[in-house]
């Protein structure tokens, strides 16, 4: 079979993108409006449905289908109730994108001193909240012979030293182990891993000057700083054909931060 550009579309694919309406110039906001791009529906996914129907009006202002859903990912009837919205508006769900985690939120104490209910926070949106809106998933991929999650995980877990690390190298052993469950059944399962990037969460988190930043600049092999769209481009190949052929894999995109073999 020839290889030609058409394996990145994605007409008539329908995508759930999780934590993509809380904030502008999100990570979130910039997969949906991708992979509404390359010819998905999208369920903009977001505990503030405000913010999801908001950035849901974008993507048909762009002139693709798109609705706004409000989800509480640690719900299981929340994430259930995601899903067959999906199914009534657009038919089924072909992918999905556990985008939405804590990171802003998380008190900025070592973590032998966190509290306990604060790290079983960490823990049941950043890693639990995947597992859940992957099961309600699941049943129709298989019913609709395969499909695509990807999971958003973090430079900060290689190797962790917080508790948002801990909980992302947590998604990357669900990523594994998911990729192992579900390929039987044509379901790739696969995690994106960004670096510092100019979305209003992370110029919050690393400002100009910051510490953390100045030492991503002295450490990446090219910039320090990418956009958002950077990675949308990694998350087609995903999402697309033209990755039928990869799962359980974690891709970096993160200006030559983390280099790994």
């Amino acid at each position: 079979m020839t290889f030609t550009l058409d394996h990145f579309r994605l007409d008539g694919k329908v995508a759930i993108v999780t934590g993509a309406g809380a904030r502008s110039n999100s990570i979130g906001e910039a997969y949906a409006k991708g992979l509404a791009a390359a010819g998905a529906s999208i369920v903009v996914a977001d505990l503030d449905k405000a913010g999801a129907e908001r950035v849901a009006q974008e993507v048909r202002d762009m002139g693709h289908a798109a609705i706004g859903v409000g989800v509480n990912i640690t719900d299981p009837t929340s994430a259930a109730e995601m899903v067959q919205i999906a199914k009534s508006k657009f038919g089924g769900v072909d992918i999905l994108v556990n985008n939405a985690a804590l990171m802003l939120e998380i008190e900025r104490v070592k973590t032998i001193d966190l509290p306990l209910d604060a790290w079983n926070r960490v823990i049941n949106v950043n890693l639990t909240g995947a597992l859940i809106c992957s099961q309600a998933v699941v049943p129709m991929m298989r019913e609709r012979g395969g499909g695509k999650i990807v999971n958003q995980v973090s430079g900060g877990a290689f190797p962790p030293t917080s508790v948002y690390g801990i909980s992302k190298l947590g998604l990357v052993g669900l990523t594994t182990t998911l990729a192992r469950d579900l390929g039987p059944h044509k379901i790739n399962v696969n995690a994106i891993a960004p670096g510092m990037t100019d979305s209003a969460a992370g110029m919050a988190l690393t400002p100009e000057g910051s510490a953390f930043r100045n030492m991503l600049t002295s450490m990446c092999a090219l910039r320090a700083q990418g956009s958002t769209t950077d990675l949308v481009g990694a998350l087609c190949l995903l999402c697309s054909s033209a990755g039928d052929w990869i799962s359980g894999q974690v891709l970096h995109v993160d200006g030559g931060w983390i280099l790994r073999p």
